[in-house]
């Protein structure tokens, strides 16, 4: 009798040990790129980037191929992903270097508020200002710097992401589950000219494909070897972290989130609204609590999907705080192999202010819908220029060796057309067939063919979106620019600086787009 009851005992705390074990909440680790473009990873193919900590991350988890963020640009895009929220509904926090709304409550603080530790190293919600009843506001968690090393490449940051991170595990508690960003400031320009073929041991002619809206030179594809060098750093940090983690035994309770906020910082990619600039990489692994790892996701993921995601694995997604409605969903149901009830049937992206040179501070507003094979987008302000009044002497896309041969091409009159796909008038509707051409290079928008697909897929987007609430499709979209820039060095910047030399300039005019 006697060992029965210490067996049965025993079986007692066994199952009591194993239910503890299974109830505990899982750790997330949030890692995200400064300007990574889908499909610049490994596993996707991409011969001239090697990533083994992304590719490990996707080969023991999920990897997506439909992963967007709602607005390309760094602020609106992280916005978008602590708040759930798609950018249009973000005020002021819509456009780029804003003030943070202090109405809108962020993941990682619902997070700290129901036990967890939270903590970034590097790039965390930037650039702008946020603020709460007077005092600075972290909307992320404790930043951990202190860390330092000496770079690779003389423009790297020296911010040691690896070492922060095992600094913020020796402080947190053996029992506390943790949130953690890692911020990479890598690939974001500027770049040290030539690091990809002088120190990263890369050829240009192992980049099988130059974008049709770039000159295939040797100084673009030096340009894009120095950004792959860039990726691939860090990278190199993912890959300490993720043995760091299995050395403490913390591996498979930890949701790692690897992506990054907006596509490559190349002109007519970062800041615009097409597929190649809002398609990012993504992968997720959680080793317990993803059924049958290693699947490939072909269903459209939203940046506003990450904060109900995380709450809901938390545990208090149901809880009654202040981030709700919600834009996203959580995709616990996909971790465990189970049939996606509401699947996406498209995906809508869009921006409002990104870049600076037009005059009174207006943006360039953009609302466009992915369904399928096809791309349809309504620019509200044809009559603006994308990406910057030429006239100021700025086009607002990072300074680079691709830039300067564009403009270099149109200055001497020697080729417009790299010059008309980075910074020309747009016409107000754009529609692409994005299997045959995912470049976005031809516009059917004119196309008699295409006539009823357009109107369907307009219908959709602005049914969409005013059914959201977005301020631009219920007449109050000049709101978007009236907000303040919270950087003195951008505000008014047109006014500022029509003093200056003009850009020799010559378009296609959007009329002639139905030529």
């Amino acid at each position: 009798m006697k060992n029965t009851n210490i067996y049965l005992l025993w079986i007692s705390i066994i199952l009591t040990t194993c239910n503890s074990i299974d109830e505990k909440k899982p750790n997330i680790l949030f890692v995200i790129s400064d300007d990574q473009s889908y499909p610049h990873t490994g596993i996707y193919g991409t011969q001239w980037i090697n990533t083994p900590g992304f590719d490990r991350v996707a080969q023991e988890g999920l990897l997506f191929t439909q992963a967007y963020t709602t607005n390309a640009k760094c602020s609106p895009s992280r916005s978008s992903i602590l708040t759930g929220r798609n950018s249009w509904l973000l005020e002021e926090a819509t456009n780029h270097v804003p003030y943070f709304p202090e109405k809108f409550t962020t993941f990682p603080e619902v997070l700290k508020n129901n036990g967890y530790k939270t903590g970034l190293t590097g790039k965390g919600w930037a650039p702008g200002v946020a603020m709460k009843d007077g005092k600075k506001r972290n909307l992320i968690g404790e930043v951990y710097h202190e860390k330092k090393l000496d770079p690779p490449a003389t423009l790297i940051s020296n911010v040691d992401y690896f070492e922060n991170f095992k600094l913020f595990l020796n402080e947190k508690s053996e029992d506390q589950a943790f949130f953690f960003w890692v911020g990479g400031h890598e690939p974001h320009r500027a770049y040290e000219y030539q690091v990809g073929t002088n120190k990263g041991n890369k050829n240009i002619n192992q980049i099988d494909q130059v974008p049709d809206f770039w000159p295939d030179s040797k100084n673009v594809r030096t340009d894009m070897l120095d950004y792959a060098f860039e990726v691939e750093y860090f990278d190199g940090h993912l890959v300490k972290i993720i043995e760091e983690l299995e050395k403490r035994n913390l591996l498979e309770n930890t949701l790692i989130v690897v992506t990054s906020d907006n596509g490559m910082p190349f002109p007519r990619v970062k800041g615009q609204v097409y597929p190649f600039d809002n398609r990012l990489p993504l992968a997720i692994r959680w080793g317990k609590g993803i059924k049958n790892p290693g699947r490939v996701i072909e269903e459209y993921f939203s940046f506003s999907d990450f904060a109900p995601t995380f709450l809901d694995l938390a545990g208090v997604y149901e809880e009654n705080h202040d981030m709700k409605p919600f834009s996203g969903k959580s995709w616990d149901p996909v971790f465990k192999n189970l049939p996606d009830t509401h699947p996406r049937e498209y995906m809508i992206i869009g921006k409002e202010r990104h870049d600076v040179g037009r005059e009174d501070d207006q943006g360039y507003p953009v609302r466009g819908i992915i369904e399928g094979n096809y791309f349809y987008s309504q620019n509200f302000k044809p009559e603006r220029w994308p990406a910057g009044n030429p006239e100021t002497g700025y086009l607002n896309t990072d300074g680079s060796p691709t830039k300067t041969e564009i403009l270099d091409l149109n200055r001497e009159y020697k080729d417009s057309t790299y010059w008309n796909y980075a910074f020309g008038k747009r016409p107000p509707e754009e529609l692409y067939d994005i299997d045959k051409d995912p470049q976005c290079l031809k516009n059917l928008s004119f196309d008699e063919n295409y006539s009823t697909l357009k109107i369907s897929l307009k219908d959709k987007l602005i049914g969409d979106l005013k059914q959201q609430g977005d301020p631009r499709l219920l007449g109050n979209g000049d709101v978007f620019d009236q907000y303040p820039y919270s950087g003195e060095n951008v505000k008014n910047f047109y006014s500022r600086h029509m003093g200056g030399e003009k850009i020799k300039t010559h378009w296609v005019n959007p009329s002639d787009f139905e030529k």
